[in-house]
């Protein structure tokens, strides 16, 4: 009779080789042996009971080798989050460029089933005007906020007509502005589900404004400072947004939504406009108005999507959107001694909107995130003609934002913007406070 020497590695391997031995001495054994038929039965009877646990032993394996895979896989999404800033306990706030909402930590879930993070985006330090993670569902996120602007642009105009170059016969009106904004939000953001929420923005502006320039047609050679000032209540949004994807670690997160901006606040029709005939060439006042207004005078409504991709250990994101404003008919402005000037049908240009974003975890609880934000603001029409002076704009935003958890429900987020182009506001701090509930 043969022996099997092999040394056996692992209970699999041990019971392969015993099932091999056995069915070696079946073999083995003498034909004419009585009690042949016996000692063969006894053994093919162990062989079977060996065959039977080595299959109980691989179904086994396959089930904890998929346990283990499952298992892997949530720790891909943890280690993901503990870099880009999750919002477990000890994770840092999430690292880039949409709103950072905080949520407490997620309760035990059986061994080998991944959280249910892992189907949402991940959570950025806000950067954009638009979040790119939905607020969980039955949660009510409040952010107070406040947002600083100032701007200042130089204007040159001359009108009349050349003898001979570099000699003008006419006027040169030169202006210096200077305006600043103080602009602060209260925004409530309500999970229906976790794929869909619903957001309410209120702010208040108060605007300032200072123009530095010489009158016209009076010779005169001392500058003059024109102030303007306003506050009241700015153009409410309400705003609803819905994850198109469940995405994953591999797989861009996508977030369409749809922005509707009334016109709570005083449009630009309602201040008093320093004219005593027709600003449109008139030779007498300034043409500025006495009191800045607070909201744009239209409705407006923007569609647009947000996308999010997790790059261990970044977070890229972006955004495109359009805004459409809703043209007014017979509309008319203020000017001195109660008069009004009739515009007719005015209806402001609209908006081409696109970002792009990168954000990285810096420790548990700080995260960087650095972005770029361009707007093409088209031109006003007036009863279907362009208006004067009126001509496609540009703005161009370089944004770095740092966001710093405080607690498990409160994140505390500061962008700073720098402007790229004339148009735009020379520079724009924001605060941030979401608060889950």
């Amino acid at each position: 009779m043969n022996h099997v020497r092999t040394r056996c590695i692992g209970t699999l391997g041990c019971l392969t080789l015993a099932v091999a031995a056995g069915l070696a001495q079946a073999q083995d054994a003498p034909a004419d042996d009585a009690g042949s038929d016996a000692r063969y039965a006894a053994l093919r009877q162990d062989v079977d009971a060996h065959i039977a646990r080595l299959e109980a032993l691989k179904r086994e394996l396959a089930e904890q080798e998929a346990a283990l895979g499952r298992l892997q896989h949530a720790l891909d999404e943890q280690t993901l989050a503990k870099h880009r800033g999750g919002t477990g306990r000890g994770a840092a706030p999430q690292a880039a460029g949409a709103q950072a909402q905080t949520e407490p930590a997620p309760p035990s879930r059986p061994v080998g089933q991944a959280p249910e993070s892992a189907t949402r985006p991940p959570e950025v330090a806000p950067i954009f005007d638009q979040p790119g993670v939905l607020t969980p569902r039955r949660k009510f996120v409040l952010e107070p906020s406040l947002q600083y602007g100032y701007s200042s642009s130089d204007r040159v105009a001359l009108v009349g007509y050349t003898i001979i170059p570099a000699l003008l016969i006419g006027l040169i009106d030169v202006r210096e502005v200077k305006t600043t904004t103080l602009t602060a939000a209260l925004t409530g953001r309500y999970g229906l589900t976790n794929r869909l929420e619903v957001e309410l923005r209120v702010p208040y502006v108060h605007s300032s404004g200072d123009t530095v320039s010489r009158e016209v047609f009076t010779g005169t050679a001392v500058d003059r400072v024109f102030h303007a000032s306003g506050s009241d209540i700015g153009d409410a949004e309400f705003t609803v947004r819905y994850q198109l994807n469940r995405g994953d670690y591999e797989k861009p997160f996508y977030v369409g939504w749809v922005r509707f901006k009334s016109r709570t606040g005083r449009d630009p029709f309602e201040v008093t406009t320093d004219c005593v005939q027709r600003c449109v060439g008139n030779t007498t006042g300034t043409g500025l108005p006495l009191e800045l207004p607070t909201g744009s005078g239209f409705y407006a409504v923007q569609p647009g999507l947000t996308w999010l991709y997790a790059s261990d250990p970044a977070v890229l994101f972006g955004s495109i959107s359009y805004l459409h404003n809703f043209a007014r008919d017979n509309v008319s402005r203020h000017v001195l001694d109660g008069n009004t000037e009739f515009l007719g049908k005015v209806r402001a240009g609209d908006i081409i909107e696109f970002n792009l974003g990168l954000g990285l975890a810096l420790n548990e609880k700080a995260s960087l995130s650095i972005g770029y934000d361009q707007s093409i603001v088209g031109t006003t029409k007036q009863n279907g003609q362009t208006v004067p002076g009126s001509v496609r704009t540009t703005l161009g935003t370089l944004l770095v934002g740092v966001a710093y958890r405080i607690n498990d429900t409160s994140t505390l987020n500061m962008t700073l913007g720098a402007g790229l182009t004339r148009d735009t506001p020379d520079v724009l701090f924001t605060v941030r406070l979401p608060m889950t509930f």
